[in-house]
């Protein structure tokens, strides 16, 4: 959300995680992602701005898909709790992103992966967490 505000400021070079999720995007040649993640995430809008500044449309669930997400994240995985009923809850508004368009869907919370990981609904999904932390351990053995 401040990556730009920062990474001007900071003496270290810092790595995006929207950029390393668009670069991930980009290789599979993904044009448009759905995106999940926390009410918060999704409503500050800086995966669908970023990944738009690479040529890459996101769409968030509706109102309804973002709060199932988001309670199933806050009430349940954070505390380790895994339901099946939560993930089915969660494959249908990986369904609904899919009918709109998605290409691709972008796990854009730690704790998702614990739900939901390889592929759903016909398409991949991107643990934006784990993409990051390659992208970390790529630019450190490079230098």
């Amino acid at each position: 959300m401040f990556f730009d505000y920062l990474s001007s400021r900071s003496p270290i070079p810092l790595i995006s995680i929207v950029d390393a999720l668009a670069e991930a995007l980009k290789r599979d040649h993904i044009k448009i992602v759905g995106l999940l993640g926390t009410k918060f995430t999704l409503r500050s809008r800086f995966y669908v701005d970023g990944l738009r500044k690479h040529g890459i449309e996101a769409l968030i669930p509706s109102d309804e898909g973002v709060d199932v997400v988001n309670e199933v994240i806050y009430r349940e995985l954070v505390k380790g709790v895994v339901k099946a009923e939560s993930r089915a809850k969660v494959v249908e508004v990986i369904e609904d992103l899919v009918s709109r368009g998605a290409q691709a869907v972008a796990l854009a919370c730690t704790e998702l992966p614990l739900l939901v990981s390889g592929e759903a609904c016909g398409v991949k999904l991107y643990d934006t967490a784990v993409i990051h932390a390659i992208k970390a351990l790529d630019y450190a053995l490079s230098e």
